[in-house]
């Protein structure tokens, strides 16, 4: 098998893919920054080549004599600071990588995207790859930067990429080294009662190790110019949050807020300073139904994710290690005037007749 190239591959899936194509015998290359931190790839063997998704030279020399493209480099915050850089990593990233892949005669490009590209299932239900995007009026920079991208490896399938993209959920599990992503420290945050309140959206989980053996499934089985949906079990955030606390002991967040209170308390939060460590895109994006079905996968890949029990219990296992003594810490007299809050909600719904 000749050269595989991997961008992205210092982080928590990247990580996973990495060692999944290095047991599968591929011959690696890795697009690493200058800066990353690389000790999620020991043991592995890997040529590297330092450079960014955005330089061209650095992508063309990348991409020169690969292949194969596994392209997972993405910028994923919801910072609104962060917004510019976001579509410049993730959409002029994308079509650099995408054009010089082309042009270098690659003869598999693997996009990793997110099920952000594709948007939210009505309330309450789920969807799946064909839905339209129906979001980009909520300006959340990620999700509209992802699902830009994924238009830029369409087009560049048109004019002959043999491309296939595969669209990601919550990705949760074990990590190597100091890897880590949005997902996982939603759970660090959760350990550390730092979540006050949240809104009660919904959302799908899947295993890290599940979706990095999606992406070799999609690699060796997708239809050119298809999407794939790698999901797990889909959870309200109220499930979710009862899950975690019932396997690690650590409460459940006080507060569930309306999802207009809670985005209207974000932008409040934003324009006063207050520091609540939740911007107005994660807010907006957590009072959404990120719920979808993995059938297509499942059908066309032979995908086939594990139990949800197994990954949460990894990923909280793995997690409290790395807290210690800072699981379940106390929440302050803010924690307790939000706690008595939730509780004084709880008993008026009880009360109230529906």
């Amino acid at each position: 098998m000749g050269t595989t190239l991997v961008t992205g591959g210092t982080g928590l899936l990247g990580s996973h893919l990495v060692r999944a194509l290095a047991e599968r015998g591929d011959d690696l290359r890795l697009l690493i920054r200058r800066e990353s931190d690389t000790s999620a790839l020991e043991g592995i063997e890997y040529d590297r080549v330092t450079g960014d998704i955005t330089d061209r030279r650095a992508v063309r020399r990348a991409v020169d004599g690969a292949e194969r493209v596994f392209h997972l480099a993405a910028k994923s915050s919801m910072e609104p600071i962060d917004a510019d850089a976001t579509f410049t990593v993730n959409v002029g990233g994308t079509r650099l990588i995408a054009t010089e892949a082309l042009a270098a005669g690659v003869s598999r490009f693997v996009h990793t995207s997110s099920v952000a590209a594709i948007g939210p299932a009505p309330e309450g239900g789920r969807t799946d790859e064909s839905q339209p995007f129906t979001i980009a009026h909520l300006g959340i920079a990620y999700a509209n930067s992802k699902h830009e991208a994924e238009a830029e490896v369409m087009r560049a399938a048109a004019q002959g990429l043999d491309a296939v993209i595969v669209n990601p959920t919550f990705t949760l599990g074990p990590s190597f080294g100091n890897a880590t992503s949005m997902s996982i420290e939603v759970v660090r945050r959760f350990l550390q009662r730092r979540i006050p309140a949240y809104v009660d959206g919904g959302l799908n989980v899947v295993d890290v190790r599940d979706v990095a053996a999606g992406e070799l499934l999609a690699d060796e089985k997708g239809r050119t110019g298809e999407r794939y949906i790698l999901g797990g079990r889909n959870f309200t955030m109220q499930r979710l949050f009862a899950d975690l606390s019932r396997i690690s002991g650590v409460p459940v967040p006080a507060l569930r807020l309306p999802p207009q209170l809670a985005v209207g308390g974000a932008q409040l939060s934003d324009r006063l300073g207050l520091g609540l460590g939740i911007t107005v895109d994660q807010t907006r994006s957590a009072a959404l139904w990120w719920t979808y079905s993995s059938a297509k996968a499942k059908r066309e890949l032979g995908f086939s994710p594990r139990p949800h029990e197994e990954t949460l219990e990894a990923t909280l296992e793995m997690t409290k290690a790395q807290l210690g003594n800072r699981v379940g810490a106390d929440p302050g007299p803010a924690g307790v005037a939000l706690e008595l809050a939730g509780r004084a909600s709880r008993l008026v719904g009880r009360l109230v007749p529906r």
